[in-house]
C-alpha cells in the first residue's frame, strides 16, 4: 500500500485496485480510518478528533490530487506524492 503523504504523525495511503467508493487510508499511531474522497466521510475505523480534523483539512485541500491518485491505483500504477499539511 503506497504512502502518498505524511504530516503531524498521520500517514496517508492508498491500496492498488481497491473497492469503490474512492477513498484513502489514514493512520495515526494505532488508530486507522478509511475516508471517502467525495464527501470526506469515515467509511471505517476511527481517528482521534485532532488527527481527524487535520486529515480532513488536508483532504479538502488536495481532493483533486487524491482522485488522480485513486485512478492511478486502480490501474496498478504508483500514485503521486501529495504535499503534507503545513
Amino acid at each position: 500500500m503506497p504512502t502518498i503523504s505524511v504530516f503531524y504523525g498521520i500517514i496517508i495511503r492508498m491500496f492498488f485496485a481497491e473497492h469503490a467508493p474512492p477513498h484513502f487510508h489514514a493512520q495515526y499511531g494505532e488508530f486507522k480510518a478509511s475516508i471517502a474522497i467525495g464527501n470526506l466521510e469515515i467509511l471505517d475505523g476511527h481517528l482521534p478528533r485532532r488527527a481527524l480534523e487535520l486529515t480532513l483539512d488536508w483532504a479538502e485541500l488536495h481532493r483533486n490530487e487524491l482522485l488522480k491518485d485513486w485512478e492511478l491505483c486502480q490501474q496498478h500504477q504508483q500514485p503521486l506524492k501529495i504535499d503534507p499539511l503545513q
